[in-house]
């Protein structure tokens, strides 16, 4: 049993890397599966095959409104063997629901591509409840620019994905995430983006530190 209650209109921190830090992305395509999986799976009751509804004329997620959606998303990052995803959730039961239609989704569609067998993902997906806007703010810095965090090699950035551009691009150029609990609290993008930069020099100072202490408790 998970120990977290997820509670309608609560924000959560959700994450999860591959099983043995396996990448799970191998090819930018796969990058863009998973990311049209997080729209298309965001939808009360069965959807069937997405690739199947690709062919149609008409695709789920087009349709789909605010009242039929499990959660929303007020931002992500995918990065080449893990995610992490803040999103509040907006029908009962809509996190589990939606996460596991994302992860069998998602592994079926590896596993086929990819001719494996067993698990993508490190076991269940990991979750915190985001329990302060302090918190809320510190941590959409920290998932908006990730793969600086973890100071990603070229080629790995290719296989990375996350919402910055929304958070600091005009308004209206994307609209995947909701992000007015996060952007309603600054003047405007430049000061977000100041707070989020500032955020993460901290964030890698303490990672820093971190690494040093291990170095030198471990010698």
């Amino acid at each position: 049993m998970r120990d977290i209650k997820f509670t309608n209109g609560e924000f959560y921190h959700i994450y999860n890397r591959g099983n043995n830090k396996r990448p799970i992305f191998q090819h930018f395509f796969d990058l863009q599966r998973f990311f049209q999986s997080m729209d298309e799976f965001n939808v009360q009751g069965p959807i069937g095959s997405i690739y199947v509804n690709s062919f149609k004329k008409d695709l789920l997620s087009s349709s789909t409104t605010k009242s039929e959606r499990l959660v929303d998303f007020v931002c992500y990052c995918l990065n080449h063997n893990h995610y992490h995803f803040l999103i509040k959730q907006l029908a009962d039961g809509g996190i589990t629901e939606f996460m596991h239609k994302l992860g069998s989704g998602y592994t079926r569609y590896f596993n086929e591509k990819y001719k494996l067998n067993g698990g993508l993902f490190q076991g269940r997906f990991k979750a915190i409840h985001v329990d302060s806007n302090d918190y809320l703010l510190h941590l959409s810095a920290y998932i908006n620019l990730n793969n600086k965090v973890h100071k990603l090699s070229s080629s790995t950035t290719k296989l990375s994905k996350s919402s910055w551009d929304e958070y600091v691009r005009p308004a209206g150029s994307n609209n995947f995430c909701e992000k007015d609990i996060i952007s309603s609290q600054f003047k405007n993008a430049s000061g977000y983006r100041k707070f989020a930069e500032d955020s993460l020099r901290t964030i890698k100072d303490k990672k820093d530190l971190e690494k040093s202490l291990n170095l030198l408790l471990s010698g």
